[in-house]
């Protein structure tokens, strides 16, 4: 199969892909750095509207419609993809506005770690803790606290975590005031 048939496949693969992280809550750990999904469905997003830029320019330069090549997806579908992805990275920025992602200290066992995700807006906060382990990938939260008065336990260090043979324990604990409701999560990477 020639590197040019690939173009397509590939740039559907990316868009689809890019769709998916768009819309869901999928993170990823690289280097110490936490990467959100709507990062992740913009950058999958550009590379597949770059893909198809290059997939037009050698269609016309190859004059590839009079040799009947199909697309691995028909127009209407890739324009209906390209607006789902724009439309989940675009309200995956409106939701992480303000938001914070810590990479708790220690590591779990077998590489595993905890990475929390804190909110705040006007008097409400709240947060997510996703176990990463050795790929990088959390698919979902493990689990979710509110806060009152926007308090922001893991910013402020209010919090425990402590990890046994198999998996780790964080307990999040507010001030007098600001009380954490739902302030203690398993974290499993398993």
């Amino acid at each position: 199969m020639p590197r040019s048939a690939l173009y397509p496949v590939i740039t559907a693969g990316c868009l689809l892909l890019s769709c998916a992280a768009g819309w869901s809550n999928v993170l990823l750990l690289v280097a110490g750095r936490v990467i959100p999904s709507w990062a992740m469905s913009a950058a999958l997003l550009l590379v597949s509207l770059v893909l198809m830029g290059v997939t037009a320019v050698r269609r016309r330069s190859e004059d590839e419609r009079k040799t009947g090549r199909r697309v691995a997806l028909p127009l209407f579908l890739r324009g209906l993809a390209v607006v789902v992805a724009v439309l989940g990275s675009v309200f995956g920025v409106l939701g992480d506005v303000g938001a914070e992602y810590h990479v708790l200290h220690p590591t779990g066992p077998h590489g595993c770690r905890a990475v929390v995700r804190e909110t705040s807006f006007l008097l409400v906060g709240g947060g997510d803790v996703y176990a990463v382990g050795r790929t990088g990938i959390a698919w979902r939260p493990a689990g979710s606290w509110r806060v009152d008065d926007a308090y922001r336990p893991i910013a402020k260090g209010t919090y425990e975590l402590e990890w046994g043979p198999e998996s780790g324990t964080l307990e999040l604990r507010g001030s007098t005031t600001d009380p954490v409701m739902d302030g203690v999560h398993g974290v499993d990477c398993d």
